[in-house]
């Protein structure tokens, strides 16, 4: 049933939020947790990337007088806290797990290269990417690219609080309809908010499948990656 053998996971910082609304929800910590650890014994490698919205957004903050590349720097760190407190999480349910940052910041974490990330993917321990790309102007989106890409992985899975990709926002147009499946090409030319630009052409470029679907609904991951069910949004080349 398995379709993928190694995939790198994207998840919202404002996910973590979950029902307390702000900050680090321990349940939401441990639910994803948990399903990580399960699909990682089922055989499958995973490698992670979180966003900081939860904590920071740069761009918020430049909207607010921040200077935009100290906002920037801001958000990594807190995708460095959020990427900590889920690999915390993960070794309380007996996963092991290695955070890699973009740039060093040693202990807090490895800085990232290519061939420390496969070793520690291929031990079986989730590898979580921290601090976005270690440059401003990109999103943790694009850094999710560049990982998937970076690390050869079967698909890259985008876990939002919708059940896929849309003619529009669900949650604004109860007339929005979801896609099944959908070309990078039609992304760009409807303009859908599914990642930013940079994000999408470099998948697209670089023919790197991307699933679109509702994390925040528990047993999701397991039924894509352990079952092998057809959920959410499948992006592909025209």
């Amino acid at each position: 049933m398995k379709r993928y053998n190694r995939v790198l996971l994207k998840l919202s910082g404002e996910s973590l939020q979950g029902a307390q609304g702000y900050g680090i929800d321990p349940v939401r910590l441990n639910n994803y947790a948990t399903e990580i650890a399960e699909v990682v014994k089922s055989g499958v490698q995973v490698a992670i990337v979180i966003g900081g919205g939860n904590i920071f957004r740069g761009l918020s903050g430049a909207a607010k007088g921040f200077d935009r590349v100290k906002g920037d720097q801001m958000g990594m760190l807190a995708t460095v806290i959020n990427s900590l407190a889920l690999s915390s999480a993960l070794e309380a349910v007996g996963q092991k797990s290695q955070v890699f940052t973009a740039t060093p910041m040693m202990p807090i974490g490895k800085h990232y290269n290519k061939w420390d990330a496969l070793e520690t993917l291929n031990a079986g321990k989730v590898v979580i990417c921290a601090g976005g790309t270690g440059n401003p102007y990109f999103t943790t989106d694009t850094g999710s690219s560049l990982r998937a890409i970076e690390l050869e992985c079967d698909a890259m899975l985008k876990g939002t609080r919708v059940d896929g990709i849309y003619t529009a926002d669900p949650e604004k147009d109860p007339a929005a309809t979801k896609f099944d499946e959908i070309t990078y090409q039609e992304i760009l030319r409807r303009n859908l908010k599914v990642m930013d630009i940079t994000a999408t052409a470099m998948c697209m470029e670089n023919n790197q499948p991307i699933v679109v679907f509702d994390m925040d609904t528990p047993g999701n991951l397991t039924k894509l990656l352990v079952e092998g069910k057809e959920i959410g949004t499948r992006v592909i080349l025209e």
